[in-house]
This record gives C-alpha cells, structure tokens and sequence, in this order.
C-alpha cells in the first residue's frame, strides 16, 4: 500500500509528464488536495489522473487538464480571475493561491454550496462562489485579468470576452460535440483577440440557464 508521500510524489511526476513545469502551479497542486472535493468511493482515486463523477451529473478534471489550463492562464499575484464553472471548487482552490481574487459561477446551486464548505474548511477567503448564468460571466465585476471556462462552448463567448481586460487572457474549450473540442488560450489584444489551440479535451457543454437542483 502506497504512502501519502508516495502517492503525492508520483502525482506531480505525472503533471510533469503532462508538460505542467510553472513551479508556481506545481505548488499549488500539491497544496491543494483533490479527495477534499470528491465524495466516497471516488475520494480514494484523488491522485489518479482521470475526470471522476460529482453531484448534479457533472465531472471533477483530470489533475492535468487542471494544471494545463492553471498555467495557460500565466497567473499573477495581483490578478483578478473569474471561473465560469465551479464544479467542485478544485480549480477555483488551485486559482486562489495563485492570484489575489477568485470569483467562479455555477449554474447548480448544490455544487456552489459544496464548494463554498470546502473552501471555508481550507481558509481560503479570496475565493466568491454565487449561483448564476456562467455564459454571461460577471459584468458588475468586469473586467477581469484572466478567465477560464470549465465547459465547452461552440466559440469563445462573447460576453466574457467583453469582459477580458486588454492583455488579459482566456482559456476555454471549444467545439460542437462531446468527442472533438480544442483547448484555446484567447489573449486580448488592443485590436482584437489573438488565439492559440493548446491540445485536443473533453468537457461537459456550457448551457444557458440555472439548473434546478
């Protein structure tokens, strides 16, 4: 049986692997730790590098893709970040130690009332989860240095790009199906948006809407 310190070892040798080298990132991985988010059996596989099932039929990230899109966002201390997708609040958790203020929306309350316990557990106050409509962002928080989008949109959408400040960066998964969807690294420029395809993912689509539960 593996030990803790083992299993925190190899987990980092596989973000490694994956091309996760920011050192910043790789810290705060390690802080951070992935089982808090996820419930019974599925706690025990934390340190696997495989998307597992949360409430509300959604999906916690495979730790790389976690740490791939951490570090396309180039974080800094003094950022502003929003997340359109809390999910489990794993990578809201991860983005917290990395920047000055998180703000990140779900559109199932049961999953932004979870999160919120686990971050007040862990002491993590710069953190803001609410319930809302992800697709329209945070305009009464605009603009934000850097956002990221834990669910797939047939394009970039517009309003969060609106709400990018100028040099400021987006990641978001982009395409029409379940089985083809690219990673973008959208960067605002002073005359448009320039766009950087990072690698092939698989994520759950962005819907309109609350959810009911």
């Amino acid at each position: 049986m593996e030990d803790e310190a083992t299993r925190k070892m190899r987990f980092l040798f596989a973000l490694r692997s994956q091309g996760i080298t920011n050192p910043r990132v790789l810290d705060a991985m390690e802080r951070i730790d992935r089982g808090l988010f996820l419930r019974g059996i599925f706690a025990t596989r934390a340190h696997e590098d495989v998307p597992l099932p949360i409430a509300c039929g959604q999906t916690i990230s495979q730790p790389s893709v976690v740490g791939l899109m951490t570090q396309a966002l180039d974080l800094q201390p003094r950022d502003k970040v929003l997340e359109v997708g809390t999910g489990s609040g794993y990578q809201a958790a991860i983005l917290s130690l990395l920047c000055r203020r998180v703000y990140t929306i779900d559109r199932h309350r049961t999953l932004v009332r979870e999160a919120e316990a686990v971050f007040r557990d862990l002491g993590l106050v710069n953190i803001t989860a609410q319930t809302g409509d992800g697709s329209h962002g945070l305009p009464d928080q605009a603009p934000f240095d850097k956002i990221i989008v834990t669910a797939a949109a047939e394009d970039p959408p517009g309003p969060l790009l609106a709400q990018l400040k100028t040099g400021g960066i987006m990641v978001v998964p982009v395409g029409q199906s379940d089985a083809v969807q690219s990673l973008i690294k959208v960067r605002r420029l002073d005359s448009g948006y320039d766009y950087e395809e990072l690698r092939p993912v698989r994520f759950v689509p962005l819907v309109e809407g609350l959810a009911a539960d």
